[in-house]
């Protein structure tokens, strides 16, 4: 299962941002596309290319990781934050 970052839309965890990013994808020729468990996907992914599995996730996970480690506003707490308001000025 070859592993491409193909495309991203940021939004909340609804089924109207599932729908939008499959709109950005759709047009791909992809044998199987992989997610997570989110139930938003399994009414818009067609469930024959449809392969819901963390295993096959990593990839995407990790620029997840980076996504959010260098853009502040995403930042998790737990890579690195501001203890003082003063450091983000």
């Amino acid at each position: 299962f070859g592993k491409r970052f193909i495309n991203f839309v940021i939004g909340d965890r609804s089924h109207q941002t599932a729908e939008e990013f499959w709109e950005t994808i759709k047009q791909h020729k992809m044998e199987k596309i992989a997610s997570d468990h989110w139930k938003s996907y399994q009414g818009i992914v067609p469930k024959e290319k449809h392969l819901q599995t963390k295993a096959e996730t990593f990839t995407v996970e990790a620029y997840n990781s980076l996504f959010r480690h260098f853009l502040a506003r995403m930042r998790r707490k737990s890579k690195c934050y501001s203890r003082k308001i003063e450091m983000l000025r």
